[in-house]
């Protein structure tokens, strides 16, 4: 994993503890009180008091002294790019930190569909001046944070390039706050114990006419089919999302590449998928995460992408009992294949020739099999685990389950060609060395550009190096190598069949050591990407987040990551939790 993508997962889940870390309060706007018309929302109920936040391992890591530096580098980090006007300072720190404080309040952003009146028309040409329709709205409790909400809001509205046109104008009996942009108009009112903005008048209005009503309502979200099918997975949860797919439908643009999306839609049958929903939930010391993809399983819909499942991931028999980490998935491909044939036939104009048929004839005078029968080859089990405790990419691993050693072995020749640069069969194992800058005789080849695969009869088994696959093999056993007591809890609270499984052992990692790796691979210089004396410099630069953290802070609060995914007859289950 890229040094970049590896520091933007720390903050996301860092900034994820920090938002997960609370008590389910009263939000703004619950979906009681928001339009039966809401395609989605996203609920955030404020930051804890008392011992849910003493509790929680998230929470003690985030308020632990040993951690401010990375906290305080952290935010400092996620707002240098965020100004609009380069030439305008960003926040310092203690900005930064002061503003942080505005997440201690709840909130509630979403977005409404269309009216009825307005969808029917929604063809018409815009006149000079209108926006396309837009139908965000955020909803904030701005109780005892006035005045730094005002502040803020002056301040990102004066760090934009091209200053707003802002002027005043009545809603629902209320002044607001017209702000006009070139692209974008919204409106902003503060009133009471609520801000709420939105980027359409019809929707400031319909919103505001809510907020003050607490009781249920017959024409709420709450009362939709979608929505009632989702409620399990719903509520008490102290970040709670809702996306109604079938009315997403809208949001599409009439036509992409020259395409018209109406058939394509049609084609996946997008109605079949009724909601994506989930929530993050407080139990002690953890924080679990618990979502859903419901709609109708029937054979011929989206749903066809996943297993049924097992009992136990073949790949686990691979797994040594120190890894660090270990996560596997299960598709089904021959069916996700048939999803992308019926797409893209209807996205071909009435009397062309179909594409995939086209595709197929020429697949199989290539590879000599039916595209069909190579896809089947792989039997969509997907796995990586971690064997190093400093997170060495060199000791990844990834495991790709197969059928038919033999076919697979010619559909490789076949794809990687003259890639393939060594080969050599030690029993029932091939290895292939692949090179990924060329063949073995290209100029400039250095090692770090050759992967090694290990083609089993079950298995493929990739790595950079080839030490990591043949230790790997090795080692391999007949049994879930899994013994972490934690785990092994985890999973009996699961289905009996799975189509995904994962765990990262965070008391395994060596802290100290991955700190050094990281810090050594910030400073590498990229010659193909900087050119300048100044670019160098600033490539070099290593990133206070890094320099700052204690690394033994960590393992004193994170100890243990798990979770599955199931398919049943409601839909794709997903369950994760942390602490």
């Amino acid at each position: 994993m890229k040094l970049t993508h590896v520091r933007s997962l720390v903050c996301a889940l860092i900034l994820s503890a920090f938002l997960a870390a609370t008590l389910a309060a009263q939000a703004p706007l619950e979906p009681t009180q928001m339009p039966s018309r809401t395609s989605c929302y996203l609920i955030w109920r404020g930051t804890p008091a008392g011992d849910a936040r003493k509790t929680n391992a998230l929470f003690a890591l985030w308020d632990d002294p040993d951690f401010a530096s990375v906290r305080a580098a952290m935010f400092e980090n996620m707002t240098a790019g965020s100004e609009q006007d380069p030439s305008k300072p960003g926040l310092t720190r203690a900005e930064a930190e002061e503003y942080s404080s505005l997440l201690e309040n709840a909130f509630v952003a979403g977005y409404l569909g269309k009216p009825e009146a307005k969808t029917t028309s929604s063809a018409a040409p815009l006149k000079p001046g209108e926006h396309p329709y837009n139908g965000l709205f955020f909803v904030y409790d701005r109780t005892g944070k006035e005045a730094l909400l005002t502040k803020a809001v002056l301040r990102l509205r004066g760090a934009e390039k091209a200053p707003p046109q802002i002027s005043q104008v009545t809603v629902a009996g209320l002044p607001v706050l017209k702000v006009d942009r070139k692209e974008s108009t919204t409106y902003w009112v503060e009133h009471g114990k609520y801000a709420a903005s939105a980027n359409e008048r019809s929707v400031l209005e319909d919103i505001l006419a809510r907020l003050e009503h607490q009781g249920s309502d017959t024409t709420s979200l709450a009362q939709t089919s979608a929505y009632k099918e989702a409620q399990p997975q719903l509520g008490g949860g102290v970040i709670e999302f809702f996306v109604g797919v079938p009315s997403l439908k809208e949001l599409a643009p009439d036509t992409a590449s020259g395409f018209k999306m109406a058939p394509v839609l049609n084609a996946l049958r997008l109605e079949a998928l009724h909601s994506i929903s989930g929530r993050v939930v407080l139990e002690g010391a953890k924080t679990r995460f618990e979502g859903a993809i419901l709609g109708d399983t029937a054979p011929g819909a989206l749903f066809d992408f996943w297993t049924e499942g097992l009992s136990s991931p073949t790949s686990l028999s691979l797994l040594p009992s120190g890894a660090i980490s270990y996560s596997e998935t299960q598709f089904n491909l021959p069916g996700f294949y048939e999803i992308l044939k019926r797409a893209v036939a209807a996205a071909m104009p009435a009397g062309q020739p179909n594409a995939t048929a086209m595709v197929e004839s020429m697949a199989q005078a290539r590879i000599g099999m039916p595209l069909a029968d190579a896809l089947a080859l792989p039997s969509g089990e997907f796995a990586s685990m971690q064997l190093s405790p400093s997170l060495d990419p060199e000791k990844a691993v990834y495991v790709l389950g197969i059928r038919k050693k033999p076919e697979t072995l010619k559909l490789l020749r076949f794809i990687l060609g003259d890639q393939i640069t060594s080969e050599r069969g030690e029993g029932d194992t091939t290895f292939l060395k692949i090179s990924l800058h060329g063949n073995q005789g290209s100029k400039g080849v250095a090692q770090w550009g050759f992967y090694h695969l290990a083609i089993t009869p079950d298995f493929i088994v990739g790595a950079t190096r080839s030490e990591t696959v043949r230790d790997l093999l090795a080692k391999r056993s007949n049994s879930n190598s899994i013994s972490a007591g934690q785990f092994q809890s985890a999973r009996s609270s699961y289905p009996e069949r799975i189509n995904g499984l994962n765990y990262f052992d965070f008391q395994k990692i060596d802290w100290p050591a991955l700190k050094a790796r990281w810090i050594e691979q910030a400073q590498k210089v990229s010659e193909t990407q900087t050119s300048t004396a100044r670019q160098k410099a600033s490539a070099a630069k290593v990133p206070s987040l890094l320099t700052d953290a204690n690394p033994q802070v960590f393992p004193k609060h994170l100890h243990f990551m798990a979770g599955a995914s199931w398919k049943d007859a409601k839909g794709v289950h997903f369950d994760q939790w942390i602490e």
